[in-house]
């Protein structure tokens, strides 16, 4: 019984649960958001808890599943910078990581189509993008930022397409300004490990087009994200409530943004980046 306790604590270090329980709550979020715009929109949707605690499991599974893959990818890497992680210490074998997250991935994908065929093709298309960003995307420029950036703002789809594609549509905003934000941290967090970056070989954007001029593109970004951040208040899906704590985010962002470009201080950027990002998500809850 105790071996088996701690075989199952190195499969949840192996998926790091509490990134698959705070996307899974983003997921949630999403949900009741949704369900908030089209109530208030005279939709007769009705709410489904059964659907509800799927779409947490769902997220939670595949989450899981690609971190699962990013760490059987990465041995090599991991075996140097992360010999205490569960593959490199020979807690969990590399066989059993790619089964278990393959298997993670497949109870993900099954469990959204029962709730309805809209999540089951977005969570298959995740299951696949989470695959090719483990495999190859994560070292490709930009397009690794990308991958990292859809993802994350799918999570507010995903929980939107409970309610089908009225609901896919009340979030749409909230997925790009979630999608624009985390680009933007990427490319800061990509900058900050260019040296790093470039002695394992990987091509990220910073590595090929300097670093000077990736922290431009994601000034870019960030400036989009803040600048779309009132669409959802004109466009009536998110209360006062929402633009005063979206007010506090942009304020973070306009910092992270000026760490990156007036001193160069990637590291602190990104720092910046997550508070803002963290105040958008109290923003989206708080306004709904």
């Amino acid at each position: 019984m105790f071996e088996e306790g701690i075989k199952m604590r190195s499969y949840l270090e192996l998926m790091r649960a509490g990134n698959c329980a705070m996307a899974a709550f983003a997921a949630l979020v999403g949900v009741m958001i949704a369900f908030n715009i089209l109530s208030s929109a005279g939709s007769s949707t009705l709410f489904s808890f059964y659907d509800t605690a799927l779409v947490f499991l769902i997220v939670f599974f595949v989450t899981g599943a690609g971190n699962g893959l990013n760490d059987y990818f990465d041995i090599d890497i991991d075996t140097v910078n992360k010999p205490s992680r569960p593959i490199p210490s020979g807690r969990i074998s590399l066989s059993s990581a790619l089964y278990f997250s393959l298997m993670l991935f497949g109870a993900g994908v099954a469990m959204a189509f029962l709730v309805n065929v809209l999540c089951g093709i977005i969570a298959l298309l995740n299951s696949i993008v989470l695959i090719l960003y483990a495999k190859s995307l994560k070292r490709t420029p930009f397009f690794g930022n990308a991958s990292v950036g859809y993802l994350t703002g799918s999570t507010f789809l995903f929980g939107g397409a409970v309610f089908g594609m009225e609901g896919l549509q009340a979030v749409g905003i909230l997925f790009l300004l979630a999608t624009l934000a985390t680009i933007a941290r990427e490319i800061v967090k990509d900058i900050e490990d260019v040296e790093g970056d470039k002695k394992e070989g990987a091509r990220t954007l910073p590595i090929l087009i300097g670093s000077k001029k990736a922290s431009y593109v994601a000034a870019a970004f960030g400036f989009i994200a803040m600048l779309a951040s009132p669409v959802p208040y004109l466009q009536s899906i998110l209360n006062e409530r929402y633009l005063f704590v979206v007010a506090i985010a942009d304020i973070f962002f306009l910092i992270a943004v000026y760490q990156i470009l007036g001193k160069n201080d990637a590291a602190r950027s990104s720092k910046l980046f997550k508070f803002a990002m963290l105040f958008a998500l109290v923003s989206f809850i708080v306004g709904a």
